[in-house]
């Protein structure tokens, strides 16, 4: 393992490098391994193959197309559900290569929990984007997309050069994706059941039937 980085900040680039597998996997090992090209951070020996010239040319041709893929209503979701399978144990392998094979139990310990990390990150992402993109302006999504392009690298340099801050940040933000996933998720699956009611021909009770409606004399005002 690579002594540059002190314990912390290899703690928080563990927890850094899982969540944002789970929001930007590509873009994340485009960043990792642009800085460890130029020598701007001593990567752990376990992310320094990240610093391949073939391996940045290939993520970052997946974050061009990912970067649009991600901004268009529909296809930003389908995107998602795509990437289910491979952004959770990619956040969950990159974080082990935080420690590498030579600190195998703490290796197994962040592969565990930096998984964990990208699955409440994938799942809080995929929610919420599946929640804007029913409505029919497509600018609260771009400006979703946006913000998550903007929290990434950002959270990556900060886990380097401010590992408590970092820290401490993180927890809130675990906090706020669990929020966002209990509240998305309700709002989908009331979404969803109404829709079953529409298209299987029971009434919509967003809806007041006419035959509810108590006809009153003329002047009156009408009471459901």
């Amino acid at each position: 393992m690579n002594t540059s980085l002190d314990m912390p900040q290899l703690l928080a680039l563990a927890a850094a490098i899982g969540w944002a597998s789970g929001v930007r996997l590509y873009l994340v090992v485009l960043l990792t391994g642009v800085v460890g090209y130029f020598g701007w951070v001593p990567l752990p020996g376990g992310l320094q193959l990240l610093a391949h010239p073939v391996v940045i040319a290939a993520s970052g041709f997946m974050v061009f197309i990912e970067f649009f893929a991600d901004k268009i209503p529909g296809l930003d979701s389908l995107w998602d559900v795509v990437h289910t399978a491979i952004r959770i144990p990619a956040g969950a392998a990159l974080a082990a290569s935080v420690f590498g094979a030579d600190h195998g139990v703490m290796a197994i310990a962040a592969a565990l929990v930096g998984g964990g990390f990208a699955a409440t990150a994938h799942a809080a992402k995929a929610t919420t984007r599946a929640a804007i993109n029913t409505s029919p302006e497509p600018f609260s999504n771009v400006g979703a997309s946006l913000v998550e392009d903007t929290m990434v690298p950002a959270g990556l340099w900060l886990a380097v050069a401010h590992p408590f801050v970092f820290l401490a940040l993180f927890v809130v933000v675990l906090v706020l994706s669990v929020w966002l996933i209990r509240k998305s998720w309700r709002f989908l699956r009331a979404l969803f059941s109404r829709v079953a009611r529409i298209f299987s021909g029971r009434s919509d009770p967003g809806v007041v039937p006419a035959f509810q409606l108590k006809k009153n004399p003329p002047g009156d005002t009408p009471n459901v």
